[in-house]
């Protein structure tokens, strides 16, 4: 096999073209969520079963949030060592592992665990998955990004309905089946490692075939980042703009059922209405931002913003705006600019594996802040009594995105990364360029 070939031409050679691969890709992303929203439905039977506290259960949460970021910021590196194809198959086989022990799971501990454990896998995947993309789809980076971000998304909505639907069947009204509700994304995660392993055979799965696997630059490249201004402002923007979703994750049913006295089914509906508007913001913004050739996102990323802030201050001002309406604008900002975020990530560096590298300490370092927002916001509604200063403190952060996302001149690229990575790597011509000559 050529150095130089990109998963979607090697996956052409061996009967899977770009297409099967594409769905491969969407089949991987399902599974990058659902395993942390299949809890919330079935909080109830968890607690009285386990007897599981409140903080006890934030930590089904938080745990996993941070496991995503620690594993993301070294997911590079991993993947210089087992190839993509390996470490990605390693974290779905985490995720597979974490659910079915579910099924077993008798306390807390054994949650708790199965948890970080499925974060960690959820992190190893994201780590490697946007480079694969960009050197897969160099042509249509915003769509393939698009699809990617939507269907994470889509595996959340899909956790949240399916899980405590599954429990009702197996176990009855009266008694849920809260292990099988849990546990069944076991099965999803398998068959995602399958296909996987069929779709991206033919990608390097070795030190010695691996793009830059020679190149020590990149095997430290997250701890450099550390160092460097840009990545620390694509980190933040990523971690504020994800800690807004978070928040509402945690807050938004039991802000509709404790102050507008809705019952947990309204809340929740809501809560899965906003995850529908964020699949199809996901795939439609990046799309549409990159039609005629155009790299600028940062129109894109003002209009995704300013469509957060719109829904946060309905639901501090508590205007009089149907909620339905409120969760799609938030859905509609939140959806797109976490995939607008991922390509601007990857726009900073020609190179796949830099390029990969740049957005795993994004993702590492973002979830990891994304996490603290629940918390942060839960405090304010307890010191406040009440939501409305929580959503003024979103809506406040937002406001603050704004000119940080300004920043991202695509004409400045290069000067911004400087420094990043050795001049040897940076100058080195990727698979994409070769292609392209050819």
């Amino acid at each position: 096999m050529s150095r130089n070939a990109s998963p979607a031409s090697v996956s052409s050679r061996s009967g899977a073209g770009p297409v099967f691969f594409a769905c491969v890709v969407v089949l991987v992303a399902l599974n990058l969520r659902a395993f942390l929203t299949s809890s919330s439905p079935l909080l109830e039977p968890i607690r009285a079963a386990t007897g599981i506290g409140f903080h006890a259960v934030a930590l089904l949460t938080v745990l996993p949030m941070f496991a995503m970021g620690a594993v993301s910021l070294s997911g590079a590196a991993v993947g210089q060592r087992l190839g993509a194809r390996g470490g990605i198959a390693l974290g779905l086989g985490a995720i597979a592992l974490a659910c079915a022990g579910r099924y077993v799971a008798g306390g807390a501990a054994a949650l708790l665990w199965s948890a970080a454990l499925a974060g960690a896998g959820v992190g190893l995947v994201q780590a490697l998955m946007p480079g694969v993309v960009k050197q897969a789809y160099p042509a249509r980076l915003g769509l393939m990004t698009g699809l990617y971000s939507a269907a994470i998304m889509g595996g959340g909505g899909l956790g949240a309905m399916a899980s405590p639907w599954l429990a009702r069947a197996l176990g009855g009204d009266a008694q849920l089946d809260w292990h099988a509700g849990l546990a069944m994304w076991a099965v999803l995660a398998f068959v995602a490692l399958v296909a996987w392993l069929r779709g991206a055979r033919q990608l390097p799965s070795a030190p010695s075939s691996a793009r830059g696997a020679s190149d020590p630059s990149l095997d430290r490249a997250w701890l450099r980042c550390f160092g460097h201004r840009r990545a620390w402002l694509l980190a933040l923007c990523f971690g504020l703009i994800n800690g807004g979703y978070t928040s509402l994750v945690a807050w938004l049913p039991h802000y509709f059922h404790a102050e507008r006295g809705w019952t947990a089914q309204q809340g929740g509906a809501v809560l899965a209405l906003m995850t529908l508007a964020q699949v199809v913001g996901a795939l439609t913004l990046p799309a549409l931002a990159r039609r005629g050739g155009q790299r600028d996102l940062r129109p894109w990323l003002v209009g995704a913003l300013l469509a957060q802030l719109a829904g946060f201050a309905a639901l501090g001002l508590a205007l009089p705006v149907p909620a339905a309406v409120i969760a799609v604008v938030l859905g509609a900002g939140l959806g797109g600019a976490f995939s607008l975020c991922m390509v601007l990530a990857l726009d900073h560096r020609p190179d796949p594996a830099q390029a990969g590298a740049l957005a795993g300490f994004m993702q590492g370092v973002g979830f990891m802040i994304a996490a603290l927002a629940p918390f942060v916001t839960g405090w304010v509604r307890e010191q406040t009594g009440g939501f409305t200063m929580a959503w003024a403190y979103l809506a406040a952060v937002t406001v603050l995105l704004l000119p940080a996302v300004l920043r991202f001149d695509p004409r400045r690229y290069a000067h911004a990364t400087a420094g990043l990575f050795d001049t040897q790597s940076a100058s080195k011509p990727s698979p994409i360029d070769h292609a392209r000559k050819a």
